[in-house]
């Protein structure tokens, strides 16, 4: 029989396995496939499917973002009719917002014969649903670690499956970003000369490199030091698509006044510092668009629990020495990418890329695991971790995400449960107006136009936003258009942008059935967005925020209800 594509099953590193390791090789694919749009799929999973038959691949696909469509489908529509009685291999199991099973139905639908899994969903709302609903349907579903186990390739394969989603590990088990301390030194340990000169440590290809890793981070922090010395832009160098929020951290805000981070026409940058500090200089930056945060005490843990809270999930620390040292000492670095050049620089005073620890003997020395080296020009780089990936296989840890359900919520007593949503994985993440669910809604010529989230909507009739590949996409270039362009921004937007919000919602809730009952079901409950620093649509860190999607969803709730003849609860 031909098949309409047909491939050896190859590892991510071009190796063709025996017969025997087929699985692996396809799961090992079905991994590389995941991280091709890592950075761009965030805040979301990275995710791959392989379609095959015995050795021959007959259908790939990978998710781009949310909103987009699914790798389980794109590998099915490849594959067509192919698909009936193959196998499907998926490096996650599929489940990325409430109601949105496509990638499942997708294999359902193809008539699969069996599914491989690389790893269950490691958040709880999500773990196991996708594999029970294929088992219930009669297709046999085999997860690495559990019912699939065999010699080395399968355990390359699932090392490859828990390293493309390493940020959602560690997010779920730990409740932190996944954090990589990024550097570089010459051959003698120096970040820079003793005047603090560092441009340039490394070769052109390494820095080449450290902007692709950017565009793969949420987020890049930096001390105040490394603003001072070196003036930074931490910009990926890409034109669209992800770029991560810059952090600076600075107790006291002694910060130029002219920094090139300061510009935030194409990405956002937040100022972390001590409570009360220079609030003179705090209005200066809040005057040229630079969010300013203030902490008790600010510390590496702190800015990562306010990073967990936005939603991040892979954090890059590109600071000095003395801030690495915080941070690997708050036990909150995960990775480390150290650049190694070929030069030699001396001076008993220049920078090393590590501060003081506090050791004494070299055998109180962190030793890094999962080592790995690569050339990149004239530098070596080394990457390796300070702490294990966390292996969530096997057992669930109590705190993962969000403990309340849709089912915990009806079986609560009768007095109000506050329920909190922010992100679109989060159980009740189908209330924001990210989620990937379209919306018919008048276009720009007043015509009707199919909208691929609320948010497409919301961001205003712009072009440009319209194609936006997913939610995160459209808000990150309406945010940018408003900066660059505040021309093109409704006169009476801040009037309006209520009824806006509301009317996509309505018209959300009102398309989808599931989506309907879902918001019934929290009748008398209070509904707060938790985002920690949109303080108009989100309750903020403090509960000072605004709540106002919160808000209209209650409002929205107590319609259906009346339109059900239900008692009004809000």
């Amino acid at each position: 029989m031909m098949f309409p594509q047909v491939a050896l099953c190859v590892s991510a590193s071009g190796l063709q396995f025996p017969h025997s390791n087929i699985d692996a090789g396809h799961l090992l694919r079905s991994a590389e496939l995941a991280d091709k749009w890592t950075g761009l799929t965030a805040p979301h999973p990275n995710l791959g499917c392989v379609i095959a038959r015995g050795s021959q691949v007959i259908g790939e696909g990978s998710f781009y973002g949310e909103g987009t469509v699914s790798a389980e489908v794109q590998a099915v529509e490849r594959a067509g009719e192919y698909a009936r009685g193959a196998t499907a291999y998926v490096n996650l199991e599929p489940g990325d917002c409430h109601g949105d099973d496509r990638g499942m139905l997708s294999l359902l639908q193809a008539d699969v014969s069996r599914v491989v899994v690389g790893l269950r969903h490691p958040l709880k709302h999500f773990r196991g649903k996708s594999i029970k609903a294929l088992r219930r349907a009669g297709i046999k579903v085999d997860v690495v670690g559990e019912n699939l186990r065999d010699n080395g390739a399968i355990e390359e394969a699932l090392k490859a499956c828990m390293l493309v989603n390493a940020p959602l590990l560690y997010r779920a088990a730990c409740q932190v970003p996944f954090s990589t301390l990024k550097y570089a030194m010459t051959l003698d340990g120096k970040i820079a000369a003793t005047t603090g000169h560092s441009a340039w440590v490394s070769g052109k290809m390494s820095r080449e490199r450290v902007l692709a890793i950017r565009g793969r981070s949420d987020a890049i922090i930096v001390g105040g030091n490394t603003v001072q010395q070196d003036n930074p832009t931490l910009t990926t160098k890409k034109e669209g698509g992800h770029f991560p929020v810059r952090i600076v951290m600075s107790r006291r805000l002694c910060l130029p006044e002219d920094a090139k981070l300061w510009d935030v026409s194409s990405m956002l940058t937040i100022v972390m510092t001590q409570q009360g500090a220079r609030k003179d200089f705090q209005k200066i930056l809040k005057d040229k668009g630079v969010q300013v945060v203030e902490f008790d005490f600010l510390t590496p843990k702190a800015v990562m629990d306010y990073c967990y809270d936005c939603g991040f999930m892979s954090v890059l620390w590109e600071c000095g020495g003395t801030l690495a040292a915080s941070a690997i000492s708050s036990g909150i670095i995960h990775k480390v990418n150290a650049f190694v050049c070929t030069k030699i620089i001396g001076g008993i005073t220049a920078p090393s890329p590590v501060g003081e620890l506090g050791m004494v003997e070299m055998s109180q020395a962190l030793n890094l695991i999962d080592i790995s080296f690569e050339q990149i020009g004239p530098d070596l780089l080394v990457t390796g971790y300070l702490q294990p990936l966390p292996d969530l296989q096997h057992v669930v840890p109590a705190i993962i995400e969000d403990s309340i359900t849709a089912e915990t919520v009806a079986a609560a007593a009768d007095e109000p449960v506050i329920i909190s949503f922010y992100k679109s994985w989060d159980a009740f993440g189908a209330f924001c107006n990210f989620s990937p669910h379209a919306v018919s809604m008048p276009g720009p010529n007043g015509k009707p136009f199919i909208w691929k989230s609320v948010e497409h909507y919301y961001q205003e009739c712009i072009r440009k936003i319209q194609a936006a590949n997913s939610p995160e996409e459209a808000a990150r270039l309406g945010r940018s258009l408003e900066r660059q362009r505040p021309d093109l921004k409704h006169p009476d937007w801040d009037t309006v942008k209520l009824a806006v919000m509301y009317s996509g919602l309505k018209t959300k809730f009102s398309s989808y059935p599931f989506l309907r009952s879902l918001l019934l079901s929290t009748s008398g409950h209070i509904l707060i967005e938790t985002s920690p620093h949109d303080l108009f649509w989100g309750a903020g860190r403090e509960g000072e925020g605004l709540n106002h999607l919160g808000r209209l969803l209650m409002k929205l709730r107590s319609v259906l209800e009346t339109e059900e003849g239900g008692a009004v609860c809000c």
